[in-house]
């Protein structure tokens, strides 16, 4: 793409002020939490990452100082520090205190750009306690810092440099005033920076995390792109053929980057970002790269005589089982649909990507015959399963209630026929199911009780999961559907509770659940509808009291406030079915003393989560090993 070297002063274009970011920060950034905190680094990030997309851009460092601020440096060309003539003030006094000023607006600086929309570095500000600048540029070194978006003096310079070094460094400290939590991820940024890494071929990304003794870092820089990306996200699965299939073109001022690989799951994992800003909805650019697949492919297999005449066409859900792929566009004007803007809307995208991808696949499959037959093949598999499928989903659809009903026999359903009162319990055993039908409220809470471990779907195709009779029963009690028939609107219940014991056998079959629910039923972990029960590890008695402890810390803190003696009576508990009714209701089961963890989905690192599921219930071995080391310190009060 061509991309023009003049970029100065007078090229920030200014829209509007700065007064709303910090009364409504959630409008900016998303939210307060820890997902908006990460968010300002992400905003730093993307303009040095601009930068880089314009050519002029091979390094980003990224730092979680020992205070808890973050800083962020670039060798990109240095923020223009002359005097904006509209503003009266120096054009990087408005780039960081003046709302929808930057070079993305017409005013000649990128032709693309990320981001929130040049929003990033003035909203960053505005929610940042203190933050600092440095610009190294024409061989001087020039400075400002803030406090809370308002600048403490002009711009000035604090020293020379080289003529030929340029660049921008960016500390801030987020307002704990504004953020729930001001405690930076490491891992989280770590997921983000190599994401961003493998999207800007060449890019070099450093990550460093100074607050402890021992430095944490890490370096992503990947030379073949988003065909790494593949490979990387292939790695816990087994690829159906050693190359990644790779296109890449501009058609209409659209530049368009394609790489996929099959494997020998039966998921789709394909992930679509539009200026290396990931669209968790698709858009345009996912239906032209999904035409493009589905018609290239059954185009071919009709030609070899894969697919015969008389046998129907193979849909795009068969081509697409176990693919996983990269849709990466870069485009000058990016306009996006949807409530939450996460979904590509430009018409002329959808024609750019189904152009390039047919062309240059169609290419591919006529040099390698033998890749095109097995992918065919693997697709003809699919294509049957998912005839056996309709057949065993329509046993699990609910009948009207001219038809009686079709609810599961153990369902101990509620009375109340509203869902937003209503909640069901999925219980792990008949014992613990038993206990939990006598404790509950009958009126507003379900219980299901399943017979030992659910089928784990990341090894099976659709007509093994219909036919699954525990699966069956959480589909028919839930009443959504699952995959192209679901229908949140039919949702039986406002919140689903995944019940099980406190050891190492609950947590594979709480597992188990959240990978069916993520892979079939994912609206109900993004509309908030999941939750894990939290039963207590310990009771302890002391005089005819009772406490009851949900964890190692507490009840250590208990025993300080009650005294350490014999009279003390600890009870570990090792599974639900140990507690009465009364016990399960007062610990577990009562909205108002409960303790309930909500499942979410972050979507902004969709990729990570996919990648952790395959690599948890997927078949190879040592990637799993490795996670599991990487990770064990994460997990508490687990028996083994």
């Amino acid at each position: 793409m061509s991309v023009e070297n003049e970029y100065g002063a007078d090229q920030i274009q200014i829209l509007e002020g700065l007064e709303a970011v910090r009364k409504r920060p959630g409008m900016y950034i998303g939210s307060t939490s820890a997902r908006g905190l990460h968010h300002l680094v992400y905003e730093i990030v993307d303009n040095a990452v601009d930068e880089a997309l314009a050519g002029y851009c091979d390094n980003i460092q990224v730092i979680i100082n020992a205070d808890g601020s973050i800083t962020v440096e670039d060798d990109g060309r240095g923020i223009p520090v002359g005097m904006n003539h509209k503003a009266g003030k120096s054009a990087l006094e408005v780039v960081y205190t003046v709302l929808h000023a930057g070079g993305k607006f017409g005013g000649g600086g990128y032709k693309v750009s990320g981001g929130l929309h040049g929003v990033g570095a003035s909203v960053v500000n505005a929610l940042s306690s203190s933050l600092c600048v440095e610009v190294c540029r024409d061989g001087n070194v020039y400075y400002q810092s803030y406090k809370i978006g308002k600048p403490d003096e002009p711009v000035k310079i604090i020293d020379t440099c080289d003529l030929n070094k340029h660049g921008t460094k960016v500390s801030f400290l987020p307002d704990p005033k504004i953020f729930e939590d001001t405690v930076f991820d490491y891992d989280t940024l770590k997921e983000r920076m190599r994401e961003t890494a493998f999207l800007t071929k060449g890019l070099r990304i450093i990550l460093r995390d100074t607050r402890e003794d021992e430095e944490k870092r890490s370096e992503f820089h990947y030379a073949g792109g988003i065909k790494e990306f593949v490979t990387y996200l292939n790695n816990s699965k087994e690829a159906l053929y050693e190359d990644v299939i790779y296109c890449e073109g501009t058609r209409e001022d659209v530049y368009v980057e394609v790489a996929l690989q099959h494997n020998d799951s039966y998921n789709d994992a394909t992930y679509s970002f539009v200026n290396n800003i990931i669209t968790p909805e698709g858009g345009t650019h996912l239906a032209g790269f999904r035409n493009a697949l589905t018609k290239t492919f059954n185009n071919y297999a009709r030609a070899n005589k894969i697919l015969k005449d008389t046998e129907p066409a193979l849909s795009g859900e068969d081509i697409r089982e176990g693919l996983t792929a990269i849709i990466s566009v870069k485009i000058e004007e990016p306009q996006f649909e949807g409530q939450t803007k996460q979904k590509l809307g430009n018409s002329e995208v959808r024609g750019a990507v189904d152009s390039v991808v047919s062309e240059q696949l169609t290419y591919f499959l006529e040099q390698n015959p033998a890749i095109a037959k097995a992918i065919c093949e693997k697709s003809l598999l699919a294509q049957r399963a998912r005839e056996a499928a309709r057949k065993a989903r329509d046993l699990t659809r609910r009948k009207t209630a001219l038809e009686g009903t079709s609810l599961p026999g153990k369902l101990a359903d509620c009375s109340d026929k509203d869902p937003k009162n209503c909640e069901i319990f999925i219980v792990e055993g008949d014992s613990a199911g038993g206990s939990a039908k006598t404790a509950r409220s009958r009126a507003t809470q379900a219980i299901l009780p399943l017979r030992g471990k659910i089928l784990n779907v990341e090894k099976a195709r659709l007509d093994k999961i219909y036919g699954n009779a525990e699966i069956k029963a959480m589909i028919t009690a839930f009443g959504t559907g699952i995959h192209e028939d679901f229908d949140i609107s039919k949702l039986r219940y406002h919140k689903i509770i995944i019940m099980t014991d406190a050891d190492v056998d609950g947590a594979h079959i709480s597992t188990l659940m959240l990978t069916f629910l993520y892979r079939f039923m994912p609206e109900l972990i993004r509309d908030g509808h999941v939750y894990l029960a939290q039963p207590p590890l310990y009771k302890i008695e002391k005089n005819k009291n009772v406490w009851y402890a949900y964890s190692d810390d507490e009840l250590n803190k208990i025993l300080l406030d009650i005294g350490r003696d014999g009279n003390n009576k600890i009870q570990r508990y090792k599974g639900l079915g140990e507690m009465d009714a009364e016990q399960l209701w007062e610990t577990t089961m009562d909205p108002e003393k409960r303790v309930l963890k909500r499942v979410l989905i972050d979507d902004e690192n969709s990729s990570a989560v996919d990648l952790t599921f395959t690599t948890l219930m997927g078949d190879k071995v040592e990637p799993r090993r490795i996670f599991i080391e990487e990770n064990a310190k994460y997990v508490q009060n687990l028996d083994v």
